[in-house]
């Protein structure tokens, strides 16, 4: 009898299917699952439906304890034996039940029992501890103590006690609709996306490939050329022949290539991310067409000249039958509008900053910047009765008991005009004791503004005709002032200084909001004629449209010029607006503003008109509007005034 014939030698049990440790699921296709020792197919075993197997488990008394092996697809009857060891397994316990788990400890140092070791101890080991390389921790017990207070007052939980608090707290959730079996999710990175495989080795990668697939010497010489850029190349190595595959020599290039796989899976995580497919033409927003935009000034018409230095600034009179402009020839000249006549010349002892027309219908006046003197002129021209009545209301100064404090009268005179001053039509001068760089009428007529840049804390006045007053509503200054403007229908002052625009109420003398341009130097502005919007133009190339009541921040950024921004202007009717820069280019933009609040004010630009010549790096100065028609009126440096037509 030999050593081996009572039992198996294999390791454990008999495996007749040799296909290995795989999943099993990849023969779910085939009729067979695999093959035995002499590599024939184990065939599947025939498998009823669901009522056999409810028979065969209503019949059959063994049928609790059959499993199916997936090696070979029979199935197996379990014995007591095994599911004896089964349970003991499930109530975690040792599977051999023969083994005593409560032996009395053997002390190897003495080959004794606990009891022996006591009746039979030698005299000469008495002495001697039978625990020798036992070592207590004092640490322990009170770590001990520790645990079981902690268990007592209940704040260590057990394993089933934290299952059920989870259970409490976190929600139930259900696949509905999904099955558990497919992959875990990365919880690293959001929608991960599977690294894709290395793609499966061609003819070209045989140890013996077919003769089209190895390089010749010029699609070798070639390979070798794309050294530095291998990324180039149709295949990243050579192919080769060999005799046999004992041949084949290591692949010199495995581990890097192997480390660089690596790289890519570690390194380059794939997630899945929505890719917005946004054209560039969408983000450009959907302007109206300016033929829809129409009328607006378009062509050049009429050519105002005369003048022999550049014209600084332009008005016209509530009609626009009349056009005035001041020069710096030291005159000032009244237009004809529609036939480009001169009317009247009327010099000046400076150079004119300044002029403007007033807008009160019943007086024929204009405001004259001069130096440091301040003109009210009487042109002459259109109805002789409001010229009339104009010289008598100036004739005779009114009366008045108001003690002119000294801060005012060191800053300006009211003074009457010479025989040879009242020939040329001034009828009031008002001499300042800085230069006066701008003035602007109030809305009514009555009232106007100069400005003096250099007055530091006097540098703007406020003027009266009727009563031939003027004050000075600020004592502090707050910066270089540049302009002033009153607001058309409220007490209000805009009043610009370099990088800020302060908007007062004259009635209760405070300030009521404060803008903020973000630019280096204001140049000019313009109100718009229902006083909500504000356009600013500045030094350094920007127009800026305040919404007064939507933020002290400008609303938007119009970087239309390449140069300097000299002129603003608002058409009183139309929704138009215009800006004159040192390039000679007149920039016609449409800018609706509506009635709506939440309907944010719509700016096309429509036309860039450019006739002025160039002259000392200057170009465009005054901008103005016709009062009823879509025209517009130009001031430049090169001495003429231009009008814009549709």
């Amino acid at each position: 009898m030999g050593e081996y014939d009572d039992h198996d030698t294999s390791d454990e049990e008999d495996i007749r299917n040799t296909v290995g440790n795989i999943p099993m699921n990849w023969y779910d296709d085939y009729k067979h699952l695999g093959y035995d020792w002499d590599g024939n197919q184990i065939i599947k075993p025939e498998t009823g439906d669901q009522l056999d197997a409810f028979l065969k488990r209503m019949e059959d008394p063994d049928f609790w304890r059959t499993v199916k092996d997936p090696q070979t697809g029979q199935n197996v009857v379990l014995s007591d034996q095994d599911i004896q060891m089964i349970k003991r397994v499930k109530a975690q316990k040792i599977p051999d039940v023969t083994f005593d788990e409560y032996a009395p400890i053997i002390f190897f140092s003495l080959g004794l029992s606990g009891l022996q070791a006591k009746s039979n101890r030698c005299p000469s080991e008495s002495s001697r501890n039978i625990n020798v390389h036992f070592y207590p921790v004092k640490m322990k017990p009170k770590k001990v103590s520790k645990l079981i207070h902690a268990l007592k007052m209940g704040w260590i939980k057990t394993m089933a006690e934290q299952e059920k608090l989870r259970a409490k707290k976190e929600p139930q959730f259900y696949m509905l609709w999904q099955t558990d079996d497919q992959a875990e999710e990365m919880r690293r990175i959001h929608k991960h996306i599977q690294a894709p495989k290395r793609l499966l080795p061609g003819h070209a990668e045989s140890y013996n490939p077919p003769p089209e697939y190895l390089f010749d010497a010029k699609e070798l010489k070639e390979w070798n050329k794309l050294k530095t850029a291998p990324w180039k190349r149709k295949l990243h190595f050579v192919p080769e022949k060999y005799d046999s595959l004992r041949k084949v020599p290591a692949y010199p290039r495995f581990i890097k290539e192997r480390f660089l796989r690596c790289l890519d899976l570690y390194l380059c995580p794939r997630a899945i991310k929505m890719k917005l497919s946004i054209e560039p033409e969408s983000l450009v927003p959907k302007l109206p067409s300016p033929k829809d935009l129409q009328p607006f000034p378009t062509i050049l018409s009429v050519e105002y000249k005369g003048h022999t230095d550049m014209v600084r600034s332009i008005s016209t009179d509530r009609t626009g039958q009349y056009l005035v402009s001041g020069s710096d020839d030291c005159t000032v000249k009244i237009w004809e509008v529609n036939t480009g006549r001169c009317l009247k010349t009327i010099k000046t002892d400076n150079v004119v900053r300044s002029v403007e027309w007033c807008p009160n219908a019943a007086l024929s006046l204009i405001l004259v910047a001069s130096g440091q003197e301040v003109l009210l002129i009487n042109p002459d021209v259109g109805d002789s009765l409001v010229s009339s009545k104009t010289d008598t209301v100036l004739k005779e100064a009114p009366k008045s008991d108001v003690v002119i404090s000294e801060r005012v009268r060191t800053t300006i005179q009211w003074s009457e005009p010479t025989d040879d001053q009242y020939s040329r039509g001034v009828r009031i001068i008002l001499k300042h004791f800085k230069e006066v760089s701008q003035v602007s009428w109030h809305g009514r007529g009555d009232y106007f503004a100069t400005v003096m840049p250099d007055g530091q804390n006097r540098s703007v006045l406020i003027s009266q005709i009727s009563k031939r007053r003027s004050q000075l509503p600020f004592t502090k200054s707050k910066g270089l002032v540049q302009c002033v403007l009153f607001h058309p229908t409220k007490p209000f002052l805009f009043v610009a200084t370099q990088r800020h625009v302060r908007i007062y109420d004259l009635l209760k003398q405070t300030m009521v909001k404060k803008l903020l341009t973000n630019s280096k130097w204001i140049s000019t502005m313009a109100v718009h004629p229902g006083g909500d919007n504000l356009l600013v133009g500045t030094y350094d190339r920007k127009m800026l449209w305040f919404d007064l009541d939507l933020s002290t921040k400008p609303y938007q950024t119009l970087r239309l010029h390449g140069t300097a921004v000299r002129g603003v202007a608002f058409h009183k009717r139309y929704p138009l607006f215009a800006s004159g820069s040192d390039d000679r280019s007149l920039i016609v933009s449409h800018g609706m503003v509506y009635n709506d609040l939440l309907q944010n004010p719509l700016i096309v630009p429509l036309k860039r008109l450019q006739n002025h010549e160039p002259y000392n790096d200057f170009g465009i100065f005054g901008v103005h509007f016709h009062p009823l028609q879509p025209w517009l009126f130009s001031s430049g440096a090169d001495g003429t005034v231009k009008l814009y037509s549709n």
